[in-house]
C-alpha cells in the first residue's frame, strides 16, 4: 500500500479495541470505542468479536507503518459509514446494525453452506408475503442467526440499505423495541431481522405489535430466538395466522453431511444435533465433556422451558410443574427425563430409583458375544455403578426429592419436550395385541445421548473389578458396548428420519411373538408396506435377514398392511440383491437421499 492507500484503509477500519468481562462464570466480549469525548461499548458475539478483531489489528499494523507521521495518523477522521453506525446506534435502546457493521456482520458467511430449509426464510424476505411476521426458532447452536446473515449477505445493495439487525438483550422491554421500530421505520428501513426477541419478559403477551402494526405496514420482520417454547405460545396467544414458522432444531444426516462436510455416520452418532462453520470440532466441544453436555441441556432445554413458561399468563401455563419450579427442582426433573430419553426409557422412570437399562443389556450381549464372549460385566458391583451413575448424571432419586415427582409431571414435561421438537414418538405395534399401544421415544440429538452413554462406560472403569482387568480385556469390552449403542442409536436415527420424510406413510416397529421387523412403511393408500432390518454393520450374513424370510411373519404383515413390495437390510456395506430377492442396502447413501420435512 502506498501512503494515500494505508490513509483510506484507516478511514474504514473501526477504532477502539476489545475486552473480556466475567460475569457469574461466564466470559463475554465487549467492543469499545470513544465517540464525542465518551466511551461506549456493546457486548459482541464470536464470530464478530473475531472480525474486529482481524480489522483491529490490521489497523494498528497500518499505524505502525505511519509511525513515524504521528500526526498523520491522529489526524484521521471516521469513515462516514461508521460515524453514522455509531451515531445511531446511541439513538436505540437495543443493540442495533445497520450500514457496513451490517455488511461485515453478513459477508462473513459468504463460504458457509445453506440448510436445506434456507428457501423458506429467503423466500419470505423475497415474496410478496404481507402482515405476517417470519419467525425462526430452535434450539441453540443449529445456525439461526447463520440463516439470518446468509439472507442478509444475499439481498441486493438497495435492499441492505434498508435493512437492520436487532440483538435483544434481557434487559430490554416491548416498548424498547416499540421506540427503536418506529425510528427505523420513519427513516425508511424496510427489513428488520429481531434477534433473541423472547428474551423480553413481555414478548409472548404482546407479540402481536409485530404483525398488527409494522408488518401490516410493508415492514418484512424475522423474529428469532432459542425460546422456542415461547414461540409456541406466542403463535397460540397472539399471532395465530399471522406468522410463518420455521423450526430449525431437527438437523438431519443428509445436512450434517452436506452443510458441514462431515460424511460420517459415526461422527454423526457422536456429534450430530447442533451446527456451526466449524462442524465436527465445534459439535465435539458441546458433546465432549459432562460438563459442556450438561450446560446444554440446562440452557438449551431445561431453561428454555422455564423461561417460557414464567413469562406466559403471568405463570398460570406452569400448570402441575409449577411446584417443582417453585421448589427449584424443575430443571433437575427435566434434566432426568432428557436422560432417560437418551437411554430409551419411558417417562414413568421417574418415580423409580435410577436403573441403567443400557448396562443390563450390555451385559447380556457380553456373555453372547460370537467372538469373545464374557461375563466380567456380572462380576460388576451394580450397587456401586448406580453410585457412580447418579453421581455423575446429577440425578436425584426419588427419595431426594423434597416434591414427589407425580404422573401428570411426567406427561407435561414430555408434551413441552415433543414441542421443542427434541423428542418424537415411533409406534411399536405389537402383531399379537394391536391394541397395545406402546411408544418407542426418539431424541432427535444423538450427541447429546452417545455422550451420556460414552460415561456411563466411564462409571464402569471407575469400578475396582473393572480395573483389574488387562487393558486390553477393558478396550475390548468398551468397543462392544459402544458398538451395541451406535447400533441401537442407528435404528432411531433411521427411522425418525423415514418418518420425517414420508409424512404421509405410518413409520413404526413390528413385533411379534418373537422377533420383530426394525422397521415398516405402510402406505395405506395403495396397501402396500416395505419391510427393514437395520444394521450398524458392513457384513452380509442369513442372521441379519432372518426375519425377513420368516413366511409366518410375511404373511401376518400382509394380511395386515398389504402387499410387501421390498424387503431391506440397511447396513453399512456395499449395494447388493440376493437370489431370494432381499436387499442389502448402504445405510448412509439411504439417508442421504432423504428429503427430511422443515416442520
Amino acid at each position: 500500500m502506498n501512503y494515500e492507500e494505508i490513509l483510506r484503509r484507516l478511514q474504514e477500519l473501526p477504532p477502539g479495541g476489545l475486552t473480556k468481562k466475567r460475569i457469574n462464570g461466564k466470559e463475554y466480549t465487549y467492543y469499545q470505542w470513544t465517540q464525542d469525548k465518551k466511551q461506549r461499548s456493546r457486548s459482541v458475539g464470536p464470530e464478530e468479536a473475531a472480525l474486529l478483531k482481524k480489522q483491529i489489528e490490521e489497523r494498528k499494523a497500518l499505524q505502525k507503518q505511519l509511525s513515524g507521521h504521528p500526526q498523520v495518523f491522529y489526524a484521521i477522521p471516521r469513515s462516514p459509514a461508521f460515524t453514522a453506525l455509531a451515531d445511531s446506534e446511541s439513538q436505540f435502546a437495543t443493540d442495533v446494525r445497520i450500514g457496513e457493521s451490517l455488511d461485515n456482520f453478513a459477508a462473513s458467511t459468504s463460504a458457509y453452506k445453506k440448510r436445506d430449509i434456507f428457501p423458506i426464510l429467503n423466500d419470505y424476505i423475497q415474496g410478496d408475503s404481507h402482515d405476517k411476521v417470519f419467525i425462526l426458532y430452535g434450539l441453540r447452536r443449529t445456525g439461526k442467526t447463520t440463516m439470518i446473515r446468509q439472507t442478509i449477505y444475499g439481498m441486493s445493495a438497495a435492499q441492505r440499505k434498508k435493512t437492520v439487525f436487532m440483538q435483544i438483550n434481557a434487559n430490554n422491554s416491548l416498548a424498547d423495541v416499540n421506540n427503536d421500530l418506529k425510528k427505523l421505520e420513519k427513516a425508511g428501513y424496510k427489513y428488520v431481522f429481531i434477534d433473541e426477541v423472547t428474551l423480553m419478559e413481555d414478548f409472548i403477551e404482546g407479540a402481536a405489535l409485530f404483525s398488527d402494526v409494522y408488518a401490516s405496514s410493508g415492514m418484512k420482520i424475522v423474529l428469532s430466538g432459542t425460546d422456542s417454547l415461547g414461540f409456541v405460545f406466542s403463535e397460540d396467544e397472539q399471532l395465530y395466522d399471522r406468522c410463518v414458522l420455521l423450526h430449525t432444531t431437527f438437523i438431519p444426516f443428509r445436512e450434517f453431511a452436506t452443510v458441514l462436510g462431515i460424511n460420517d455416520l459415526d461422527e454423526y452418532i457422536r456429534y450430530g444435533g447442533t451446527m456451526s462453520k466449524s462442524g465436527q470440532n465445534y459439535n465435539k466441544g458441546i458433546f465432549s465433556t459432562k460438563q459442556s453436555a450438561d450446560e446444554y441441556v440446562n440452557t438449551a432445554i431445561a431453561r428454555n422451558i422455564q423461561h417460557s413458561l414464567k413469562n406466559y399468563q403471568y405463570e398460570g401455563h406452569f400448570r402441575n410443574l409449577y411446584e417443582l419450579y417453585e421448589k427449584n427442582e424443575l430443571t433437575s426433573a427435566i434434566n432426568r427425563i432428557v436422560e432417560d430419553m437418551n437411554h430409551r426409557f419411558t417417562v414413568s422412570v421417574l418415580t423409580q430409583d435410577f436403573k441403567s437399562h443400557d448396562f443390563g443389556l450390555a451385559r447380556a450381549n457380553l456373555r453372547r458375544d460370537r467372538k469373545n464372549p464374557s461375563n466380567v460385566l456380572d462380576q460388576v458391583d451394580k450397587s456401586a455403578l448406580t453410585l457412580n451413575l447418579k453421581k455423575m448424571l446429577e440425578i436425584l432419586n426419588k427419595n431426594e426429592q423434597s416434591v414427589q415427582i407425580k404422573d401428570q409431571h411426567k406427561i407435561e414435561i414430555k408434551e413441552y419436550l415433543d414441542l421443542l421438537d427434541l423428542t418424537c414418538d415411533i409406534d411399536l405395534v405389537n402383531m399379537t395385541n394391536l391394541n397395545d399401544g406402546q411408544k418407542l421415544t426418539v431424541f432427535s440429538q444423538p450427541g447429546l445421548r452417545y455422550s451420556q452413554a460414552e460415561y456411563l462406560i466411564k462409571s464402569l472403569l471407575l469400578d475396582e473389578r473393572f480395573k483389574e482387568l488387562s487393558l486390553i480385556e477393558r478396550k475390548q469390552i468398551e468397543a462392544r458396548m459402544l458398538e451395541e449403542i451406535k447400533g441401537r442409536m442407528l435404528e432411531e436415527i433411521v427411522l425418525l428420519e423415514t418418518k420425517k420424510a414420508f409424512a404421509q406413510k405410518q413409520v413404526f416397529k413390528l413385533q411379534f411373538a418373537v422377533g420383530e421387523f426394525d422397521m415398516v412403511v405402510f402406505d395405506e393408500q395403495n396397501a402396500s408396506n416395505e419391510i427393514f432390518e437395520i444394521k450398524h454393520s458392513d457384513q452380509i450374513s442369513s442372521e441379519q435377514y432372518r426375519h425377513l424370510v420368516d413366511k409366518e411373519k410375511l404373511l401376518q404383515t400382509e394380511r395386515r398392511y398389504g402387499t410387501i413390495t421390498k424387503r431391506t437390510v440397511l447396513y453399512q456395506g456395499e449395494d447388493a440383491t440376493l437370489d431370494n430377492g432381499i436387499e442389502f442396502r448402504n445405510v448412509k447413501e439411504y439417508l442421504l437421499a432423504l428429503k427430511t420435512t422443515a416442520a
